[in-house]
């Protein structure tokens, strides 16, 4: 079994009241198949593409549908040992929303809140590894952490996980770069006064596809928003999307490439 490195990004999951409308809209836009619901753990619904999985879906726990938090997709961070990472959660000022918990002989897992209030789960493999397959129509490609707390962002994650982290030589922004073994995992973006106060911190997953304008007008015609672009990039065309229960996503092509890629400083 591959193990997956300290930190890496391993798994996307979501929770929605409509579980049959995320299902049709994420295989409209995304092209996505579905497995069967997994009935011991909580109706837990895998997603596929082109027969590799790369997500999944989840309807409210039982007599949470009222007070369920609002749609979202929460991002998997790979660990050796998810108790040890929960210590280090609370070390550092993070908070453990759900404790340690075993998922059959799938592996285990938390939840977690950075000090900023960005949500985030912990994975440590047993039989399922996560994403079977990146950056490839349908899959995840890349995430970013959205924060307006970026001192407490940029202190809590690389003290929690090995990250080393570098700055984005853009005067533009505020935007920072996690890296493993010199190779970038995760963004950081400041939240500006372009998000409206209502909305959380969060952390925005990117989602690989094949047209970037074309996955927009499939959004959007089944009820989806624009929230931002399309725009070209040196990464590749993207654009941030809102899908029909409020959940925020980007999709990215990563073959339209635009510009020379920015410059990076290793933070001291």
């Amino acid at each position: 079994m591959a193990v997956q490195p300290e930190g890496m990004p391993c798994w996307a999951d979501a929770m929605f009241t409509d579980v049959e409308g995320a299902k049709r809209f994420y295989a409209d836009v995304l092209g996505w198949t579905f497995g069967h619901a997994q009935t011991e753990y909580g109706n837990y619904v895998q997603a596929y593409a082109d027969g590799r999985a790369v997500a999944a879906v989840v309807p409210p726990m039982p007599g949470q549908d009222g007070g369920a938090p609002p749609p979202a997709w929460c991002l998997y961070l790979a660990s050796s040992d998810v108790a040890a990472t929960a210590r280090k959660v609370r070390e550092n000022g993070g908070e453990v929303l759900m404790e340690p918990m075993t998922v059959g002989d799938f592996g285990s897992m938390l939840l977690a809140r950075d000090p900023g209030g960005v949500t985030f789960g912990v994975w440590e493999a047993g039989t399922h590894e996560g994403f079977e397959v990146r950056a490839v129509p349908g899959a995840y490609c890349w995430a970013e952490v959205y924060t307006r707390d970026v001192a407490a962002s940029d202190a809590f994650f690389p003290a929690v996980f090995p990250f080393a982290v570098k700055r984005l030589e853009d005067a533009h922004m505020d935007f920072k770069v996690f890296e493993l073994d010199d190779a970038p995992v995760l963004g950081r973006m400041r939240m500006d006064g372009d998000f409206p106060a209502e909305v959380p911190p969060y952390i925005n997953v990117y989602f690989t596809v094949e047209d970037v304008d074309a996955a927009i007008g499939r959004a959007t015609t089944h009820g989806g928003k624009v929230v931002f672009g399309p725009m070209d990039s040196p990464f590749g065309r993207f654009a941030a999307l809102l899908d029909p229960q409020g959940a925020a996503f980007s999709v990215i092509d990563v073959t339209r490439t635009e510009g020379e890629m920015p410059a990076l400083t290793a933070e001291s």
